[in-house]
């Protein structure tokens, strides 16, 4: 019934009509907007009229309940139909209150705090007028010279692909019609646009199918497994075609194989960007193609508008192409209620009573705690509240720790390093401050006026790392160590011979040579967002005590990359990482392996592994294997140990990684307590694409690793029989 009537309004609409609920344009197109009077100029020049806006299917960017209703309010009344809009806006790491980055929340690896805080961005988000997040992005990732790392959860299939399903539980709830309080979720960049050659954005991807299904595409899957509504196409070429005009990616795998029956929007102008990528030679060639791969929205470029009617009334393009792509987007826009309440969760009087209260501070502060990830500590972490700490750095008073893609988010609602310190201390006077340098400049003053204040102190905290600027969308850089000025900084503080701890707030992970061998502890904070200064403070003086583990490798250095744990092993692997024997493959200047890999983080506490096993030796295609550890807790505090459980196929129908993860389990433990830790391993966890890349198990030899990181782990054999 509700298909039907859905299909009505189609056979009530003129191509033009249908063909408008196809574009999307930003905020100030609209009138109603509180930036409309901006927008003439880009009018002109994108030839977008009056009647074009009439007709328009979504705005992209619209936030606040005031100017959200006021749109939606003047649309409904110039729009012939009545259809309302569907407003969509990125919402990918909170909306007012932000929570760390997602490349920070992949390194807490707590579905249900990931979970809880997608749930909070969409109360936030639809209170204040928004129906759609473009999130979550789940590229998979190895290259940190890409600025977009820090919107993917890292660089495990597996682990992005329970992250995927939790943000999309978050933003939609288990009713998205009648749950006012949620949003649709659009998963994206489909796909592969987190292999971008050399780490710059936009660049070529290029890469076999296999990789593309064995690596890059379970994330998307899973997020889809889960009910995500909306898909958005990548920047990239897959195979050579740019994804937005790539009719096997879109039509033959992602509707046809996966059956998807959402809506799939090209990312911000991609449709036209078909022209420089130069598989199309016009706007009407872009318009086709993109239309024949299935993309139902245009996003800010008009090769739709200007030329499927005249390809349709050519005869070149089938009309049954349009009226499915607008069944997709009407019903989408069933789905949300919209037709029977056009403003759907916006409501200024409660924005103001749910935006940034303290529940949602809360659990913002509490995530981010377990975000952070204790790299180093040489005996001078839990800061003691009787300490003299000299703070210093460009982050020491900053409200830069939200990170790209918070646009919502206020430098004045964030609570800064040295708010956070000052509330732990027996006497807040104890605390002193200097910039020390800038992020990408440093005076003698400054040198001088931070040597003077660690001088007289205790223990040094440098609050140190990258500009929000230069990291997220088109923020990728060849050198990614921290700015020489810092450095330099650390070198003056070092002379000193203080206790010296580094806080680094980045999104990627850094060359940090210059830092980790020149200071006591690192604590890489990420961008921790709104509540980063209070969460900090927690894990400096031991309130919290640090959970957080890589969910990226940290590199050794940049001639390294894209360097991450499961990769292939080659036909000459260094048997050793001191062997540097020639011939084999390795580096002569630097080891093959990370400076901190997948999976690792420090604890206040030590956790000791005995007594790896399993329950036998032998795997039968519908039985199971249980892997076991005993952990202890060999500290004298209590403290939240993360085991994981990798898995390698010793010999493949083709090549497969050193070790996958396959699973993790978090416990915590009192001093000296043990607990028994166990794995299921079954049939379906050894599966890989073969040759002709159907998904099936090989019978043979394996091995399971149990350990605390990719790293230190300890193996042992089992076989699988069929």
């Amino acid at each position: 019934m509700l298909k039907q009537k859905v299909q009505n309004l189609i056979d009530e609409m003129t191509l033009d009509e249908k063909i408008g609920q196809l574009l999307q344009l930003a905020t100030p197109f609209f009138k109603g907007s509180s930036d409309q009077g901006f927008i003439t100029g880009p009018m002109q020049e994108m030839g977008i009229t009056d009647d074009v806006v009439r007709n328009t299917g979504s705005v992209l960017g619209g936030s606040g309940a005031k100017e959200t209703r006021n749109i939606q309010e003047t649309h409904l009344k110039e729009n012939r139909l009545g259809i309302p809009l569907l407003m969509m806006a990125d919402i990918v790491h909170g909306f007012k209150t932000i929570f760390p980055v997602p490349l920070a929340i992949g390194c807490s690896w707590d579905m249900e705090l990931a979970e809880k805080s997608a749930e909070i961005a969409a109360k936030e988000a639809s209170v204040s007028g928004v129906h759609v997040t473009f999130a979550p992005m789940v590229d998979l990732v190895r290259d940190p010279r890409w600025g977009r790392v820090m919107e993917s959860t890292g660089e495990d299939p597996y682990l992005n692909s329970e992250f995927a399903r939790a943000f999309v539980r978050g933003f939609q709830g288990s009713d998205l019609t009648n749950d006012k309080d949620r949003v649709a979720a659009c998963v994206k960049h489909f796909a592969a646009y987190g292999a971008p050659e050399g780490g710059r954005d936009y660049n070529t991807v290029n890469m076999s199918e296999r990789q593309l299904r064995e690596s890059y595409l379970p994330a998307y899957k899973a997020a889809l497994d889960e009910g995500c509504e909306m898909v958005m196409t990548a920047f990239n070429t897959v195979d050579g075609i740019p994804a937005t005009a790539n009719k096997k990616l879109m039509r033959d795998l992602l509707r046809d194989e996966w059956g998807f029956e959402g809506v799939i929007i090209s990312d911000w102008g991609a449709v036209k960007e078909q022209l420089p990528h130069g598989v199309a030679e016009d706007e009407a060639e872009a318009a086709y193609k993109a239309l024949q791969a299935g993309v139902d929205i245009e996003m800010m470029t008009t090769c739709y508008i200007d030329h499927i009617k005249e390809l349709v009334e050519s005869g070149a393009l089938a009309e049954s192409l349009v009226d499915e792509s607008v069944e997709r987007i009407l019903s989408l826009k069933q789905k949300l209620g919209l037709f029977e309440n056009p403003y759907r969760g916006a409501d200024e009087k409660r924005a103001a009573e749910v935006i940034l209260c303290e529940e949602h501070r809360q659990t913002a502060r509490e995530l981010a705690a377990k975000s952070c990830v204790l790299l180093k500590n040489e005996n001078v972490l839990p800061l003691k509240p009787e300490q003299k700490i000299a703070l210093i750095g460009s982050f020491a008073q900053s409200g830069d720790l939200m990170g790209p893609w918070s646009w919502q988010g206020a430098h004045e609602d964030v609570v800064k390093v040295d708010t956070g310190l000052r509330t732990k201390l027996a006497d807040p006077s104890l605390l002193s401050v200097a910039v020390g340098s800038d992020v990408e400049t440093v005076t003698t003053e400054q040198l001088k006026e931070a040597v003077d204040t660690a001088k007289d102190a205790d223990v040094v905290v440098l609050a140190l790392g990258e500009a929000s600027f230069m990291s997220g969308e088109a923020g990728c850089r060849a050198d990614i160590r921290l700015p020489e000025p810092q450095l330099q900084l650390i070198q003056e503080i070092k002379k000193l011979g203080k206790p010296t701890v580094a806080v680094l707030f980045n999104g990627r992970p850094l060359d940090l040579h210059g830092v980790v061998e020149h200071v006591d502890a690192v604590l890489e904070a990420w961008y921790p967002g709104t509540e980063g200064g209070a969460a900090i403070a927690d894990l400096l003086f031991g309130d919290v005590n640090p959970t957080g583990r890589l969910s990226m490798s940290m590199p050794f250095s940049v001639g390294q990359v894209p360097v991450y744990y499961n990769h292939f092993n080659t036909g000459r692997p260094q048997p050793t990482p001191d062997n540097k024997e020639r011939y084999l493959s390795h580096y002569l200047d630097i080891p093959n392996e990370p400076l901190f890999p997948f999976g690792f983080g420090l604890s206040y506490t030590e956790f000791k592994y005995e007594d790896v096993k399993l329950s036998g030796d032998t795997l039968t295609e519908d039985g199971k294997l249980i892997a076991s550890v005993t952990v202890t807790n060999t500290g004298d505090r209590a403290g939240e140990e993360l085991v994981q459980l990798y898995i390698r196929d010793i010999a493949g129908e083709v090549v497969r990684p050193v070790k996958e993860l396959k699973g993790y389990k978090k416990i915590e433990l009192e001093p000296g307590v043990s607990e028994t830790v166990t794995f299921e391993i079954k049939e379906e966890m050894l599966r890989y694409h073969h040759e002709n890349l159907e998904f099936k198990s090989d019978a043979g030899r394996f091995n399971a690793f149990i350990g605390k990181n990719s790293q230190d782990v300890v193996s042992v054999p089992f076989k699988l029989v069929k």
